[in-house]
Protein backbone atom coordinates (compact mmCIF):
# COMPACT_ATOMS: atom_id res chain seq x y z
CA UNK A 1 0.00 0.00 0.00
CA UNK A 2 2.79 2.18 0.68
CA UNK A 3 4.39 1.50 -2.10
CA UNK A 4 1.70 2.70 -4.22
CA UNK A 5 1.42 5.82 -2.52
CA UNK A 6 4.84 6.58 -3.14
CA UNK A 7 4.38 5.70 -6.93
CA UNK A 8 1.48 7.93 -6.82
CA UNK A 9 3.51 10.90 -5.41
CA UNK A 10 6.29 10.35 -8.00
CA UNK A 11 4.23 10.44 -10.82
CA UNK A 12 2.01 13.49 -9.45
CA UNK A 13 5.61 15.07 -8.78
CA UNK A 14 6.54 14.52 -12.16
CA UNK A 15 3.69 15.40 -13.80
CA UNK A 16 3.66 18.58 -11.88
CA UNK A 17 6.94 19.71 -12.79
CA UNK A 18 6.85 18.10 -16.94
CA UNK A 19 3.38 20.28 -17.25
CA UNK A 20 5.26 23.62 -15.97
CA UNK A 21 7.88 23.16 -17.78
CA UNK A 22 6.26 22.78 -21.01
CA UNK A 23 3.86 25.88 -20.19
CA UNK A 24 6.95 27.82 -19.54
CA UNK A 25 8.64 26.59 -22.23
CA UNK A 26 5.29 27.46 -24.64
CA UNK A 27 5.65 31.34 -23.17
CA UNK A 28 9.46 31.21 -23.63
CA UNK A 29 8.57 30.03 -27.27
CA UNK A 30 5.97 33.20 -27.85
CA UNK A 31 8.61 35.66 -26.14
CA UNK A 32 10.99 33.95 -28.74
CA UNK A 33 8.82 34.75 -31.96
CA UNK A 34 8.50 38.08 -30.89
CA UNK A 35 12.70 39.08 -30.57
CA UNK A 36 13.21 37.13 -33.58
CA UNK A 37 10.55 39.43 -35.63
CA UNK A 38 12.58 42.49 -33.68
CA UNK A 39 15.78 41.45 -34.77
CA UNK A 40 14.86 40.17 -38.56
CA UNK A 41 13.10 43.42 -39.14
CA UNK A 42 16.27 45.30 -37.25
CA UNK A 43 18.75 43.34 -39.94
CA UNK A 44 16.98 43.71 -42.83
CA UNK A 45 16.46 46.94 -42.25
CA UNK A 46 19.81 47.74 -42.24
CA UNK A 47 20.52 45.51 -44.98
CA UNK A 48 18.07 47.76 -46.94
CA UNK A 49 19.91 51.11 -45.71
CA UNK A 50 23.60 49.76 -46.90
CA UNK A 51 22.13 48.69 -49.97
CA UNK A 52 20.86 52.16 -50.73
CA UNK A 53 23.62 54.24 -52.64
CA UNK A 54 24.42 57.62 -53.09
CA UNK A 55 26.17 58.88 -56.40
CA UNK A 56 28.94 61.53 -56.44
CA UNK A 57 28.76 62.28 -60.18
CA UNK A 58 32.43 63.20 -61.46
CA UNK A 59 33.33 66.09 -63.61
CA UNK A 60 34.87 64.88 -66.86
CA UNK A 61 37.41 67.20 -66.30
CA UNK A 62 38.57 65.80 -62.76
CA UNK A 63 42.10 65.15 -62.34
CA UNK A 64 43.43 61.66 -61.61
CA UNK A 65 45.16 62.89 -58.16
CA UNK A 66 42.25 64.47 -56.96
CA UNK A 67 40.21 61.16 -57.57
CA UNK A 68 42.67 59.15 -56.21
CA UNK A 69 42.64 61.55 -53.10
CA UNK A 70 38.64 61.10 -53.15
CA UNK A 71 38.31 57.77 -52.90
CA UNK A 72 41.14 57.61 -50.42
CA UNK A 73 39.27 59.63 -48.20
CA UNK A 74 35.50 57.50 -48.70
CA UNK A 75 37.39 54.51 -48.05
CA UNK A 76 38.70 55.83 -44.87
CA UNK A 77 35.76 57.50 -43.52
CA UNK A 78 33.72 55.57 -40.59
CA UNK A 79 30.59 56.28 -41.88
CA UNK A 80 30.36 54.74 -45.08
CA UNK A 81 30.23 51.04 -45.47
CA UNK A 82 31.49 50.67 -49.48
CA UNK A 83 32.33 52.61 -52.46
CA UNK A 84 31.42 51.16 -56.21
CA UNK A 85 33.61 53.31 -59.18
CA UNK A 86 31.51 53.75 -62.33
CA UNK A 87 33.15 54.44 -65.57
CA UNK A 88 31.70 56.31 -68.05
CA UNK A 89 31.62 53.51 -70.32
CA UNK A 90 30.35 51.37 -67.52
CA UNK A 91 27.55 54.28 -66.85
CA UNK A 92 26.89 53.91 -70.24
CA UNK A 93 26.13 50.47 -70.84
CA UNK A 94 24.12 50.59 -67.81
CA UNK A 95 21.72 52.98 -69.46
CA UNK A 96 21.80 51.36 -72.40
CA UNK A 97 20.42 48.17 -70.58
CA UNK A 98 17.83 50.26 -67.95
CA UNK A 99 16.49 52.50 -70.63
CA UNK A 100 17.15 50.32 -74.24
CA UNK A 101 18.55 53.43 -75.64
CA UNK A 102 22.05 54.51 -76.44
CA UNK A 103 22.68 58.55 -76.41
CA UNK A 104 26.59 58.39 -77.45
CA UNK A 105 24.35 57.05 -81.23
CA UNK A 106 22.47 60.60 -81.07
CA UNK A 107 24.49 63.11 -80.35
CA UNK A 108 28.11 61.44 -81.18
CA UNK A 109 29.53 60.75 -77.89
CA UNK A 110 28.95 59.87 -74.28
CA UNK A 111 27.43 62.37 -71.97
CA UNK A 112 27.44 60.79 -68.86
CA UNK A 113 29.63 61.38 -66.41
CA UNK A 114 31.54 58.63 -64.50
CA UNK A 115 30.51 59.00 -60.59
CA UNK A 116 31.43 57.29 -57.03
CA UNK A 117 28.38 55.44 -56.13
CA UNK A 118 28.92 55.75 -52.26
CA UNK A 119 26.96 52.95 -49.59
CA UNK A 120 26.80 54.29 -46.15
CA UNK A 121 26.65 52.44 -42.70
CA UNK A 122 23.27 51.60 -41.69
CA UNK A 123 23.67 54.35 -38.87
CA UNK A 124 24.32 57.12 -41.40
CA UNK A 125 22.04 56.11 -44.07
CA UNK A 126 19.23 58.65 -43.15
CA UNK A 127 18.17 62.38 -44.98
CA UNK A 128 19.54 64.18 -41.59
CA UNK A 129 22.95 62.92 -41.42
CA UNK A 130 23.40 63.21 -45.29
CA UNK A 131 22.28 66.62 -45.40
CA UNK A 132 24.44 67.90 -42.24
CA UNK A 133 27.01 65.59 -42.07
CA UNK A 134 28.04 63.51 -45.10
CA UNK A 135 27.30 66.05 -48.18
CA UNK A 136 29.04 69.24 -46.74
CA UNK A 137 32.49 66.95 -46.13
CA UNK A 138 32.55 65.36 -49.44
CA UNK A 139 31.33 68.79 -51.79
CA UNK A 140 34.92 70.55 -50.54
CA UNK A 141 36.37 68.13 -52.87
CA UNK A 142 37.34 69.34 -56.45
CA UNK A 143 36.05 68.03 -59.23
CA UNK A 144 32.22 66.88 -58.09
CA UNK A 145 29.55 67.31 -60.26
CA UNK A 146 27.20 66.86 -57.76
CA UNK A 147 25.92 64.12 -55.33
CA UNK A 148 22.75 62.43 -56.09
CA UNK A 149 20.90 60.38 -53.36
CA UNK A 150 16.96 59.21 -52.89
CA UNK A 151 15.64 61.15 -50.26
CA UNK A 152 12.34 59.90 -50.47
CA UNK A 153 13.21 56.19 -50.13
CA UNK A 154 15.22 56.89 -47.29
CA UNK A 155 12.45 58.86 -45.52
CA UNK A 156 9.96 56.08 -46.15
CA UNK A 157 12.54 53.75 -45.01
CA UNK A 158 13.14 55.24 -42.06
CA UNK A 159 9.11 56.22 -40.81
CA UNK A 160 8.74 52.40 -42.02
CA UNK A 161 11.42 51.36 -39.81
CA UNK A 162 10.54 53.41 -36.40
CA UNK A 163 6.95 52.16 -37.00
CA UNK A 164 7.96 48.49 -37.05
CA UNK A 165 10.37 49.32 -34.04
CA UNK A 166 7.19 50.67 -31.80
CA UNK A 167 5.46 47.94 -32.36
CA UNK A 168 7.35 45.28 -31.83
CA UNK A 169 9.05 46.87 -28.49
CA UNK A 170 5.08 47.55 -27.50
CA UNK A 171 4.32 43.82 -28.00
CA UNK A 172 7.48 42.68 -26.57
CA UNK A 173 7.22 44.48 -23.21
CA UNK A 174 3.20 43.10 -23.28
CA UNK A 175 4.26 39.49 -24.20
CA UNK A 176 7.26 39.67 -21.61
CA UNK A 177 5.03 41.09 -18.58
CA UNK A 178 2.45 38.04 -19.83
CA UNK A 179 5.39 35.94 -18.98
CA UNK A 180 6.46 36.85 -15.88
CA UNK A 181 2.83 36.68 -14.96
CA UNK A 182 2.24 33.08 -16.47
CA UNK A 183 5.37 31.64 -14.98
CA UNK A 184 5.60 33.22 -11.76
CA UNK A 185 1.89 31.42 -11.65
CA UNK A 186 3.57 28.24 -12.50
CA UNK A 187 5.91 27.86 -10.04
CA UNK A 188 3.71 29.43 -7.46
CA UNK A 189 1.61 26.31 -7.49
CA UNK A 190 4.12 23.96 -8.07
CA UNK A 191 6.00 24.94 -4.72
CA UNK A 192 2.62 25.56 -3.31
CA UNK A 193 2.50 21.80 -2.74
CA UNK A 194 5.29 21.64 -0.65
CA UNK A 195 4.47 24.31 1.76
CA UNK A 196 4.30 21.89 4.47
CA UNK A 197 8.02 20.15 3.28
CA UNK A 198 9.35 23.73 3.89
CA UNK A 199 7.73 24.40 6.90
CA UNK A 200 9.27 21.05 8.53
CA UNK A 201 12.58 21.89 7.26
CA UNK A 202 12.15 25.14 8.73
CA UNK A 203 10.90 23.88 12.38
CA UNK A 204 13.92 21.29 12.62
CA UNK A 205 16.48 24.25 12.25
CA UNK A 206 17.54 24.69 8.19
CA UNK A 207 18.50 27.52 7.54
CA UNK A 208 16.69 29.85 4.46
CA UNK A 209 19.31 29.55 2.40
CA UNK A 210 19.48 25.71 2.65
CA UNK A 211 15.33 25.22 1.99
CA UNK A 212 15.78 27.50 -0.73
CA UNK A 213 18.77 25.61 -2.44
CA UNK A 214 17.27 22.51 -4.06
CA UNK A 215 14.29 24.53 -5.17
CA UNK A 216 16.90 26.93 -6.97
CA UNK A 217 18.36 23.85 -8.61
CA UNK A 218 15.19 22.31 -9.41
CA UNK A 219 14.28 25.91 -11.28
CA UNK A 220 17.79 25.90 -13.26
CA UNK A 221 16.84 23.05 -14.13
CA UNK A 222 13.59 23.35 -15.23
CA UNK A 223 14.09 26.88 -17.11
CA UNK A 224 17.43 24.85 -18.55
CA UNK A 225 15.01 22.31 -20.18
CA UNK A 226 12.20 24.70 -20.89
CA UNK A 227 14.47 27.37 -22.65
CA UNK A 228 15.93 24.52 -24.80
CA UNK A 229 11.87 23.14 -25.67
CA UNK A 230 10.80 26.49 -26.75
CA UNK A 231 14.72 27.08 -29.10
CA UNK A 232 13.51 23.77 -30.55
CA UNK A 233 10.31 24.60 -31.59
CA UNK A 234 11.55 28.21 -33.05
CA UNK A 235 14.22 26.49 -34.85
CA UNK A 236 11.54 24.22 -36.21
CA UNK A 237 9.20 27.09 -36.80
CA UNK A 238 11.96 29.07 -38.94
CA UNK A 239 13.20 25.93 -40.96
CA UNK A 240 9.10 25.56 -42.07
CA UNK A 241 9.11 29.21 -43.14
CA UNK A 242 12.63 28.99 -44.86
CA UNK A 243 11.31 26.21 -46.49
CA UNK A 244 7.84 27.98 -48.01
CA UNK A 245 10.00 31.14 -48.76
CA UNK A 246 12.20 31.75 -52.54
CA UNK A 247 15.40 30.40 -51.98
CA UNK A 248 16.60 33.73 -52.74
CA UNK A 249 15.49 34.80 -48.99
CA UNK A 250 17.14 33.21 -46.58
CA UNK A 251 15.80 34.24 -42.73
CA UNK A 252 18.23 31.98 -41.01
CA UNK A 253 21.07 34.44 -40.00
CA UNK A 254 23.93 34.33 -37.15
CA UNK A 255 23.67 38.13 -36.30
CA UNK A 256 19.14 37.60 -35.97
CA UNK A 257 19.39 34.12 -33.98
CA UNK A 258 22.40 34.43 -31.50
CA UNK A 259 20.80 36.72 -29.75
CA UNK A 260 17.16 35.26 -29.47
CA UNK A 261 18.77 32.15 -28.04
CA UNK A 262 20.89 34.05 -25.54
CA UNK A 263 17.67 36.27 -24.55
CA UNK A 264 15.24 33.07 -24.39
CA UNK A 265 18.21 31.67 -21.39
CA UNK A 266 18.71 34.85 -20.18
CA UNK A 267 14.82 35.61 -19.89
CA UNK A 268 13.83 31.92 -18.63
CA UNK A 269 16.66 31.89 -15.60
CA UNK A 270 15.66 35.46 -14.64
CA UNK A 271 12.48 34.80 -14.29
CA UNK A 272 12.62 31.12 -13.32
CA UNK A 273 15.06 32.77 -10.55
CA UNK A 274 13.35 35.18 -9.42
CA UNK A 275 9.72 33.10 -8.95
CA UNK A 276 11.62 30.61 -7.36
CA UNK A 277 13.13 32.67 -4.34
CA UNK A 278 9.64 34.89 -3.94
CA UNK A 279 7.27 32.02 -3.92
CA UNK A 280 9.83 29.90 -1.07
CA UNK A 281 10.14 33.03 0.96
CA UNK A 282 6.11 33.34 1.28
CA UNK A 283 6.24 30.12 2.51
CA UNK A 284 8.83 30.83 4.62
CA UNK A 285 7.39 33.58 6.38
CA UNK A 286 3.80 31.79 6.91
CA UNK A 287 3.00 30.07 10.58
CA UNK A 288 2.35 26.39 10.28
CA UNK A 289 -1.47 27.56 11.08
CA UNK A 290 -1.84 29.60 8.05
CA UNK A 291 -0.26 27.06 5.48
CA UNK A 292 -3.40 25.37 6.07
CA UNK A 293 -6.19 28.65 4.98
CA UNK A 294 -3.90 29.18 1.59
Amino acid sequence: MSQKKNKAKKESFFNLHFTSTISISLVLYMVGVIIALYQSTSYYAKESKENISMSVILQDSIQQKEKERLTKYLTAVPYIHKIEYISKDSALTEHINALGDDPSQLIGYNPLNASIEVYLKAEYANVDSIKKVIIPKISHFDGIEEIVYQEDMLEMLSKNIKRLSILFSFIALVLLFISIVLINNTIRISIYSKRFIINTMQLVGARNGFIRKPFVKRSFINSLIASIISILLLSGTVYFIQNQLSSNINIIQFEIWIPVVVAIFIISFIINYIATVAAVNRYLRMSTNDLYFI
